[in-house]
């Protein structure tokens, strides 16, 4: 997947349609909230994980050195409005990465997580894209706003289905990991259970596995970031910030203005392939039209990344994914 150029047009055309005709840019969720009783909900069809095989980004002549880019965010609760914002921001988002020349050929999907132990739709997944197709999928996520009402959701779930069901030629061709961005304000379950994987991705599994498994398994494939923003239930939690550090150690970044998180993504992005330093990226966030809040919401999120991602890359560089035991440099 993911041939195809994405448009600032096009999504200007979409939203004024969307206005014009008095609903939102996430019309499926709106329509299972207001006519289909809840035991009746259900993924989208383009991002029903159930027995999908897998989720690609693939070369082309039109993009020759795609680079996977996958953005996960928590739907329960209080973290419903993520995706909202991140609809809005999609033109930012693209206008750094393309623009500023950050990467080449980004290719970006969207999912959406909840609890399997008691959601309906506790993890929604759509394809890698590269043209306005990724908005479609963003706005036909159900924000079910459910959850269990503690301190924990099922990203590990979503962990699986990344680490297993998704081929990217970045790293089968060039050996280069793709970027996998988690937004929520809980943590993981302990385990990833083999029931929930049977029943919701349909794979069968001998046996459940650990978190801290599941994490080293998808750090073979992925760059993997945690962001908490302002305004989630959770913000600033120990607890929830401790148990996301032992995980990802230093790749987790605290956000105090949730309306910065698309430029938060493109900046880690930037900073991690080496196009910028963090005073490029932050007058580049000027440049598309930041305020003075956003650009220091992510400074302060950002600059022990940007310190200290050269001794951080240099810990990476060694067999993908695998844990040399040493504590590497701290980013954030």
């Amino acid at each position: 997947m993911g041939s195809g150029s994405w448009s600032t047009n096009v999504y200007d055309a979409a939203q004024s349609y969307n206005a014009s005709a008095g609903r939102s840019a996430f019309d499926y969720s709106d329509r299972a909230h207001r006519s289909v009783p809840r035991s009746a909900w259900k993924a989208h069809d383009d991002l029903n994980p159930y027995d999908v095989g897998v989720r690609e980004s693939r070369d082309s002549g039109e993009h020759p050195t795609s680079l996977a880019i996958s953005v996960l965010f928590d739907v329960t609760g209080s973290m419903r409005s993520v995706p909202v914002t991140l609809q809005t921001k999609l033109p930012e988002l693209f206008g750094l990465l393309l623009r500023k020349g950050y990467v080449d050929h980004p290719q970006i999907l969207f999912g959406a997580i909840g609890d399997a132990t008691c959601d309906r739709v506790p993890l929604q997944v759509g394809q890698f894209e590269s043209d306005n197709r990724m908005d479609d999928q963003l706005g036909n996520i159900l924000l079910e706003g459910g959850g269990g009402g503690q301190k924990t959701e099922s990203y590990e779930l979503a962990m699986y289905f990344m680490a297993r069901h998704t081929e990217m030629d970045c790293l089968d061709k060039r050996g280069k990991k793709g970027y996998l961005f988690v937004i929520g304000d809980e943590m993981p379950y302990n385990r990833v259970k083999r029931g929930e994987v049977e029943s919701v991705i349909g794979d069968k599994l001998r046996e459940d596995i650990s978190v801290e498994a599941m994490v080293a398994e998808l750090q073979r494939k992925f760059e993997v970031y945690y962001i908490l923003p302002a305004g989630s239930s959770y913000v600033g939690d120990t607890e929830v910030l401790g148990a996301w550090r032992g995980l990802l150690r230093q790749n987790v970044i605290e956000l105090d203005d949730l309306d910065a998180v698309c430029e938060t993504i493109a900046l880690t992005i930037g900073l991690a392939e080496d196009a910028i330093d963090l005073d490029e990226g932050l007058g580049h966030l000027k440049d598309v039209g930041a305020d003075d809040g956003q650009v220091g919401s992510v400074s302060r999120a950002l600059a022990s990344y940007a310190e200290g991602r050269g001794g951080s890359l240099a810990v990476t560089q060694t067999l993908p994914g695998l844990d040399d035991g040493t504590e590497g440099t701290t980013r954030l």
